[in-house]
């Protein structure tokens, strides 16, 4: 009957291990530092949290019934978001976001866009130079009164709001 043989530590038996060890050390090297780097980028911080203030609608002119509402839009969180949609009860069919561009001679020009960005730890300020949301109101509106809307945005969700109809010279 023969012994059974101990294990010998040789050279291509180390070898062999300390490669086996390596892929699963770099492997965990590298995502340490990927994390690390996220992080040193801001983008690990709180998901974004979204107020609003300052909503106002303007005071349709004349005949006309299309006008624009403004936000104030703050994100106190730690990662980005986008303002996508805004909706409102008392609208014919859904508001629109748009941009203005203040062209030579007094001119304007109007964009359509998809989405707003809300950057984390700022903002985004609606204005009649700037970003706003166009709107057809149901029913005619006198200053002072209030207009709900529920502002959509891609992480955070809906954010109810009301806005103040005011005077385009408020």
């Amino acid at each position: 009957m023969s012994t059974p043989s101990l294990w010998r530590p040789t050279r291509r038996r180390l070898t062999d291990t300390l490669l086996a060890a390596v892929a699963p050390v770099a492997a965990a090297v590298l995502a340490l530092g990927g994390l690390a780097t996220w992080a040193a980028a801001g983008k690990a911080g709180t998901p974004p949290r979204i107020g609003i203030t300052n909503g106002r609608v303007f005071l349709p002119y004349g005949d006309n019934t299309e006008t624009a509402a403004f936000f104030d839009v703050v994100n106190v969180g730690g990662a980005d978001d986008r303002l996508v949609r805004v909706t409102s009860s008392a609208t014919r069919g859904e508001p629109v976001l748009g941009r203005h561009r203040m062209l030579g001679g007094g001119a304007a020009s109007k964009a359509v866009v998809t989405s707003f960005a809300v950057p984390a730890g700022r903002g985004l300020s609606m204005s009649p130079a700037g970003p706003d949301v166009t709107l057809t109101p149901r029913a005619r509106l006198h200053s002072g009164d209030l207009v709900p809307f529920t502002l959509h945005f891609e992480h955070s969700g809906a954010v109810r709001t009301l806005a103040v109809v005011v005077r385009p010279t408020s």
